[in-house]
Protein backbone atom coordinates (compact mmCIF):
# COMPACT_ATOMS: atom_id res chain seq x y z
CA UNK A 1 0.00 0.00 0.00
CA UNK A 2 1.41 3.36 -1.01
CA UNK A 3 2.00 5.78 1.87
CA UNK A 4 0.65 9.29 1.73
CA UNK A 5 0.46 12.36 3.94
CA UNK A 6 -2.51 14.62 4.51
CA UNK A 7 -1.66 18.32 4.76
CA UNK A 8 -4.25 20.69 6.24
CA UNK A 9 -3.46 23.57 3.90
CA UNK A 10 -6.51 25.66 4.71
CA UNK A 11 -5.77 25.68 8.43
CA UNK A 12 -2.13 26.57 7.79
CA UNK A 13 -3.11 29.48 5.57
CA UNK A 14 -5.59 30.78 8.14
CA UNK A 15 -3.06 30.39 10.95
CA UNK A 16 -0.45 32.46 9.12
CA UNK A 17 -3.10 34.99 8.13
CA UNK A 18 -4.20 35.38 11.76
CA UNK A 19 -0.64 35.97 12.91
CA UNK A 20 -0.26 38.76 10.36
CA UNK A 21 -3.62 40.17 11.45
CA UNK A 22 -2.29 40.61 14.98
CA UNK A 23 0.59 42.67 13.63
CA UNK A 24 -1.74 44.84 11.53
CA UNK A 25 -3.95 45.49 14.58
CA UNK A 26 -0.86 46.49 16.56
CA UNK A 27 0.44 48.79 13.82
CA UNK A 28 -2.94 50.50 13.38
CA UNK A 29 -3.39 50.90 17.14
CA UNK A 30 0.00 52.63 17.33
CA UNK A 31 -1.08 54.98 14.53
CA UNK A 32 -4.43 55.52 16.31
CA UNK A 33 -6.50 54.32 13.34
CA UNK A 34 -9.87 52.60 13.69
CA UNK A 35 -10.33 50.03 10.91
CA UNK A 36 -13.86 48.74 10.24
CA UNK A 37 -14.42 45.62 8.11
CA UNK A 38 -17.94 45.62 6.61
CA UNK A 39 -19.26 42.21 5.55
CA UNK A 40 -22.60 41.03 4.18
CA UNK A 41 -24.39 39.33 1.30
CA UNK A 42 -24.51 41.02 -2.12
CA UNK A 43 -27.38 43.50 -2.22
CA UNK A 44 -27.73 43.81 1.54
CA UNK A 45 -27.07 47.56 1.44
CA UNK A 46 -23.37 47.79 2.36
CA UNK A 47 -22.52 50.67 0.04
CA UNK A 48 -25.68 52.62 0.88
CA UNK A 49 -25.06 52.31 4.61
CA UNK A 50 -21.39 53.22 4.22
CA UNK A 51 -22.32 56.40 2.33
CA UNK A 52 -24.72 57.40 5.09
CA UNK A 53 -22.20 56.67 7.83
CA UNK A 54 -19.42 58.58 6.08
CA UNK A 55 -21.54 61.65 5.43
CA UNK A 56 -22.49 61.77 9.10
CA UNK A 57 -18.95 61.24 10.39
CA UNK A 58 -16.62 62.94 7.89
CA UNK A 59 -16.71 66.27 9.74
CA UNK A 60 -15.51 64.52 12.91
CA UNK A 61 -12.90 62.14 11.52
CA UNK A 62 -10.49 61.81 8.62
CA UNK A 63 -12.01 58.91 6.67
CA UNK A 64 -10.64 56.61 3.99
CA UNK A 65 -12.47 53.81 2.15
CA UNK A 66 -11.16 50.55 0.73
CA UNK A 67 -13.63 49.13 -1.77
CA UNK A 68 -13.08 45.43 -2.50
CA UNK A 69 -14.71 43.84 -5.55
CA UNK A 70 -14.03 40.90 -7.80
CA UNK A 71 -14.27 43.39 -10.67
CA UNK A 72 -15.61 46.86 -11.59
CA UNK A 73 -15.43 50.13 -9.66
CA UNK A 74 -19.15 50.90 -9.49
CA UNK A 75 -19.33 51.05 -5.69
CA UNK A 76 -16.05 52.95 -5.37
CA UNK A 77 -17.35 55.64 -7.72
CA UNK A 78 -20.65 55.82 -5.85
CA UNK A 79 -18.94 56.34 -2.50
CA UNK A 80 -16.46 58.88 -3.89
CA UNK A 81 -19.15 60.88 -5.67
CA UNK A 82 -21.61 60.86 -2.76
CA UNK A 83 -19.16 61.51 0.08
CA UNK A 84 -16.06 63.20 -1.33
CA UNK A 85 -13.69 61.14 0.83
CA UNK A 86 -10.63 59.22 -0.33
CA UNK A 87 -11.54 55.83 -1.88
CA UNK A 88 -9.13 53.06 -2.91
CA UNK A 89 -10.43 50.34 -5.28
CA UNK A 90 -9.18 46.80 -4.72
CA UNK A 91 -9.81 43.99 -7.22
CA UNK A 92 -9.45 40.46 -5.87
CA UNK A 93 -8.92 38.71 -9.21
CA UNK A 94 -11.78 36.31 -8.58
CA UNK A 95 -11.13 35.64 -4.89
CA UNK A 96 -14.24 35.65 -2.69
CA UNK A 97 -12.45 37.04 0.38
CA UNK A 98 -9.77 39.46 1.53
CA UNK A 99 -6.61 38.12 3.15
CA UNK A 100 -4.47 40.03 5.62
CA UNK A 101 -1.80 40.63 3.01
CA UNK A 102 -4.36 42.12 0.61
CA UNK A 103 -5.77 44.20 3.44
CA UNK A 104 -2.35 45.58 4.43
CA UNK A 105 -1.34 46.39 0.85
CA UNK A 106 -4.62 48.25 0.37
CA UNK A 107 -4.10 50.19 3.60
CA UNK A 108 -0.62 51.24 2.51
CA UNK A 109 -1.94 52.28 -0.92
CA UNK A 110 -4.71 54.29 0.74
CA UNK A 111 -2.17 55.99 2.99
CA UNK A 112 -2.12 55.90 6.79
CA UNK A 113 -0.79 59.36 7.61
CA UNK A 114 -4.00 61.34 7.14
CA UNK A 115 -6.80 59.02 8.29
CA UNK A 116 -8.40 58.23 11.66
CA UNK A 117 -11.10 55.92 10.37
CA UNK A 118 -10.80 53.40 7.52
CA UNK A 119 -13.73 51.38 6.21
CA UNK A 120 -13.19 48.20 4.20
CA UNK A 121 -16.21 47.12 2.16
CA UNK A 122 -15.47 43.41 1.86
CA UNK A 123 -16.64 41.04 -0.87
CA UNK A 124 -20.37 40.32 -0.80
CA UNK A 125 -20.46 36.84 0.71
CA UNK A 126 -21.62 35.32 4.02
CA UNK A 127 -18.99 32.56 4.06
CA UNK A 128 -15.43 33.25 2.86
CA UNK A 129 -14.83 36.79 4.21
CA UNK A 130 -15.57 35.60 7.75
CA UNK A 131 -12.81 32.99 7.57
CA UNK A 132 -9.97 35.51 7.11
CA UNK A 133 -9.10 38.13 9.70
CA UNK A 134 -8.28 41.37 7.85
CA UNK A 135 -6.59 43.00 10.82
CA UNK A 136 -9.63 45.22 11.33
CA UNK A 137 -10.37 46.78 14.70
CA UNK A 138 -13.99 45.64 14.48
CA UNK A 139 -16.28 43.77 12.07
CA UNK A 140 -19.64 45.21 11.04
CA UNK A 141 -22.00 42.59 9.57
CA UNK A 142 -25.20 43.51 7.74
CA UNK A 143 -28.31 41.32 7.64
CA UNK A 144 -31.06 42.58 5.34
CA UNK A 145 -34.75 41.80 5.67
CA UNK A 146 -35.06 40.06 2.25
CA UNK A 147 -32.41 37.52 3.33
CA UNK A 148 -34.49 36.25 6.25
CA UNK A 149 -34.02 36.26 10.01
CA UNK A 150 -32.60 32.71 9.99
CA UNK A 151 -29.24 33.57 8.39
CA UNK A 152 -27.30 33.69 11.69
CA UNK A 153 -28.26 30.05 12.15
CA UNK A 154 -27.21 29.07 8.62
CA UNK A 155 -23.97 31.08 8.46
CA UNK A 156 -22.63 30.89 12.02
CA UNK A 157 -19.05 32.07 11.57
CA UNK A 158 -20.04 35.37 9.97
CA UNK A 159 -22.08 36.32 13.01
CA UNK A 160 -19.61 34.82 15.48
CA UNK A 161 -16.87 37.19 14.27
CA UNK A 162 -19.16 40.24 14.23
CA UNK A 163 -18.49 43.07 16.66
CA UNK A 164 -21.69 44.80 15.58
CA UNK A 165 -24.65 43.79 13.38
CA UNK A 166 -26.90 46.14 11.41
CA UNK A 167 -30.31 44.84 10.39
CA UNK A 168 -30.99 46.66 7.10
CA UNK A 169 -33.93 47.42 4.80
CA UNK A 170 -36.43 47.37 7.68
CA UNK A 171 -38.77 49.55 5.59
CA UNK A 172 -39.66 46.47 3.49
CA UNK A 173 -40.27 44.19 6.48
CA UNK A 174 -44.08 44.06 5.94
CA UNK A 175 -43.49 42.32 2.59
CA UNK A 176 -41.32 39.57 4.08
CA UNK A 177 -41.54 36.95 6.78
CA UNK A 178 -38.90 38.70 8.90
CA UNK A 179 -39.17 38.98 12.67
CA UNK A 180 -36.83 41.54 14.25
CA UNK A 181 -36.87 39.94 17.68
CA UNK A 182 -36.29 36.51 16.19
CA UNK A 183 -33.34 37.90 14.21
CA UNK A 184 -31.87 39.41 17.38
CA UNK A 185 -32.36 36.11 19.21
CA UNK A 186 -30.60 34.19 16.41
CA UNK A 187 -27.71 36.66 16.41
CA UNK A 188 -27.38 36.36 20.19
CA UNK A 189 -27.38 32.57 19.87
CA UNK A 190 -24.21 32.85 17.78
CA UNK A 191 -22.71 35.88 19.49
CA UNK A 192 -24.17 37.31 22.68
CA UNK A 193 -21.66 40.20 22.68
CA UNK A 194 -22.53 41.60 19.23
CA UNK A 195 -24.23 45.01 19.28
CA UNK A 196 -27.36 45.06 17.09
CA UNK A 197 -28.81 48.11 15.34
CA UNK A 198 -32.07 48.21 13.37
CA UNK A 199 -31.75 50.44 10.30
CA UNK A 200 -33.61 51.68 7.23
CA UNK A 201 -31.81 53.75 4.60
CA UNK A 202 -35.10 54.83 3.03
CA UNK A 203 -36.62 56.05 6.29
CA UNK A 204 -33.28 57.20 7.75
CA UNK A 205 -33.89 55.14 10.87
CA UNK A 206 -31.25 53.67 13.15
CA UNK A 207 -28.28 55.14 11.28
CA UNK A 208 -27.68 57.91 13.81
CA UNK A 209 -27.58 55.35 16.61
CA UNK A 210 -25.02 53.29 14.72
CA UNK A 211 -23.00 56.47 14.10
CA UNK A 212 -23.04 57.25 17.82
CA UNK A 213 -21.66 53.79 18.54
CA UNK A 214 -18.91 54.14 15.94
CA UNK A 215 -18.05 57.64 17.14
CA UNK A 216 -17.51 56.29 20.63
CA UNK A 217 -15.34 53.42 19.36
CA UNK A 218 -13.26 55.60 17.03
CA UNK A 219 -12.75 58.22 19.74
CA UNK A 220 -11.48 55.56 22.14
CA UNK A 221 -8.95 54.43 19.54
CA UNK A 222 -7.74 57.95 18.80
CA UNK A 223 -7.28 58.79 22.49
CA UNK A 224 -5.38 55.62 23.49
Amino acid sequence: MEEYKIVEIKEDIRSRNNEQAKQIKKDLAEKKIFYLNVMASPGSGKTTLIVQLVNRLKDKFRIGIIEADIDSDVDAKTIAEQTGVKVMQMHTGGACHITCQMSWEALLELGLDDVDFVILENIGNLVCPAEFDTGATQNLVLLSVPEGDDKPLKYPLMFEVASVVALTKLDVAPAFDFDIERAKKNIAYRNKDAKVFVTSAVKQEGVDELCDYLTEQITKTIRI
